[in-house]
């Protein structure tokens, strides 16, 4: 176990990755095709039988298992060795029909598909979670003023639910990439030594097979990995996308901002040595996984020119970093859960960073009021000017603008904060009838 194993991943995913559940969904395929092929008059249902009763992990010797998996390269070799062994202490004959006609590479990635789809039914439960969080954030703080920011700086007037509706758009959007792959991702791989199937394998026996694991029956896709590529950049789209929550959040934490705060908790953000601290620890090791799961994208895309029929190395390198990108994925939607569910929003700190740069925000709307008055070039520059000594006369904009006698301007309304939203209530209310 590792010593982060709760700050970076989920305990609940990390069990569904465990050496003996992995070793349980090789063995559900043994069993599986068994079964399969009894039904399709290949080996007999006795045989059968006796062969999915010992497809239990644990019978299964894991120490043995791993010292032998570097001599044979992948755990299927040693793994249907062993399950062999059983099957003969219980019937000579069953043994003879142990893993007929698959290869190693049907039995490991078929496996991991199956591990997949198990995860694909926690993360959809927990993305729908988030979502609905995500929702009532977004109503609740609908009509919330705050300053818009770009390139760090203040900007303009928007409100927080217009940024909490960004978050939940991303959210949605995964989801929806989540449904797309599946028919191309949650496929049975049967296919044989050199993908050209064989009898004892036979479509019959696929179709049978797919359908008792609850996959896609599919054409060998030995060396055409562009399924588990497609997985891996989703999952890396959607940890940016909650990395992405978290940088915001981070952000308005700042002592200077103050507007936005992760949930307190005993003994939750503080320092070793500074008692005053407040450190947005959740956003942190959601930016940490944000931050490691494009590598591992990256070793997925690059070990999709493979070689062949079968890889050396290539289809290697897959293993583990599929494994790591979903807990990873998985620690950092829970983090996300954990940090949407209690944050912190202050109203007043986010109207009191609205008067910081003394109504400059402001200057935007003053020259689109000017425009169709003395035309856009001319409007612009009059207030580029005005924002130039308002900053060096340190006074406020309004100030600056009332000297110059632009009576034709109704000031007043154009420095009021819920006028200056452009369409943000119209957008936040498309998003949320979508969702």
């Amino acid at each position: 176990m590792s010593l982060y194993s709760e700050t970076f991943y989920s305990t609940e995913v990390n069990g569904l990755f465990s050496d003996r559940n992995t070793i349980a969904e090789m063995l559900r395929f043994e069993a599986a095709l068994a079964q399969a092929q009894a039904k399709n008059g290949i080996v007999s249902e006795t045989s059968a039988t006796i062969i999915a009763q010992c497809c239990d992990a644990h019978l299964i010797d894991l120490e043995k298992l791993k010292t032998e998996i570097k001599l044979g390269g992948n755990a299927a070799i040693p793994l249907v060795k062993q399950l062999t062994r059983i099957v003969k202490n219980n019937d000579v004959e069953a043994s003879k029909m142990v893993h007929l006609g698959a290869t190693s590479q049907d039995v490991v990635d078929t496996a991991m598909v199956l591990q997949i789809k198990a995860f694909l039914a926690w993360l959809e439960s927990k993305l729908n979670q988030l979502r609905q969080l995500l929702v009532a954030l977004t109503q609740k703080h609908r009509s919330t003023l705050m300053i818009g920011r770009t390139l760090l700086q203040q900007a303009r007037p928007i409100t927080f639910g217009l940024k909490t509706a960004g978050w939940l758009e991303g959210i949605v959007r995964s989801q929806n990439r989540l449904s797309e792959t599946q028919p191309r991702l949650l496929k049975l791989q049967l296919s044989g030594a050199v993908g050209s199937g064989n009898a004892s394998i036979n479509q019959a026996v696929h179709q049978t097979m797919a359908q008792e694991l609850g996959l896609t029956p599919s054409f060998s896709w030995q060396t055409q990995r562009d399924g588990f590529a497609e997985w891996a950049s989703v999952l890396g789209i959607l940890v940016g996308s909650l990395g992405k929550i978290a940088k915001d959040v981070s952000l308005l934490m700042q002592t200077e901002v103050g507007e936005v705060y992760e949930g307190v908790g005993e003994g939750k953000g503080g320092s070793s040595t500074m008692p005053h601290k407040r450190n947005p620890v959740t956003c942190a090791a959601l930016l940490a996984n944000a931050t490691r799961t494009p590598h591992l994208v990256a070793t997925i895309l690059s070990a999709m020119p493979q070689e062949h029929e079968r890889s050396a190395g290539l289809w290697h390198s897959e293993w583990e970093v599929l494994v790591e990108l979903m807990t990873l994925t998985a620690g950092s939607v829970e983090r996300a859960l954990e940090l949407v569910s209690g944050l912190e929003v202050d109203e007043k700190r986010m109207l009191a960073n609205l008067e910081v740069t003394k109504g400059l925000i402001y200057a935007e709307n003053v020259s689109l009021a000017l425009a169709p008055k003395m035309g856009k070039m001319q409007a612009h520059e009059l207030v580029e000017k005005a924002c130039k000594t308002a900053i060096h006369q340190q006074k406020h904009l309004k100030e600056i603008l009332l000297e110059l006698q632009l009576d034709l301007l109704d000031l007043e309304e154009l420095f009021k904060p819920e006028n200056s939203i452009g369409l943000s209530l119209e957008l936040i209310d498309e998003v949320l009838r979508q969702v």
